[in-house]
């Protein structure tokens, strides 16, 4: 049975990702490495199943890469 959309939002949010924006049902999700992933849909939809692994590869490339460092 594939997972809600409102439980990839809960993953994001656990990795350290932040909603950006909302334009109608596509939410943008941003990670201070710079890693950024686009989510459509309602919270009660199914997540296709390209969505789970994009969400695994945000996850994976953002934790893998450090934050970049501030310019002074």
């Amino acid at each position: 049975m594939p997972r809600k959309l409102r439980e990839l939002r809960a993953e994001l949010r656990r990795a350290g990702f932040i909603l950006a924006h909302t334009t109608g049902s596509h939410e943008t999700w941003r990670h201070p490495s710079g890693a950024k992933l686009t989510l459509a849909g309602r919270d009660g939809a199914d997540a296709k199943p390209y969505q789970e692994r994009q969400l695994r590869a945000m996850i994976v490339a953002a934790t893998a890469t450090p934050p970049p460092e501030e310019e002074r």
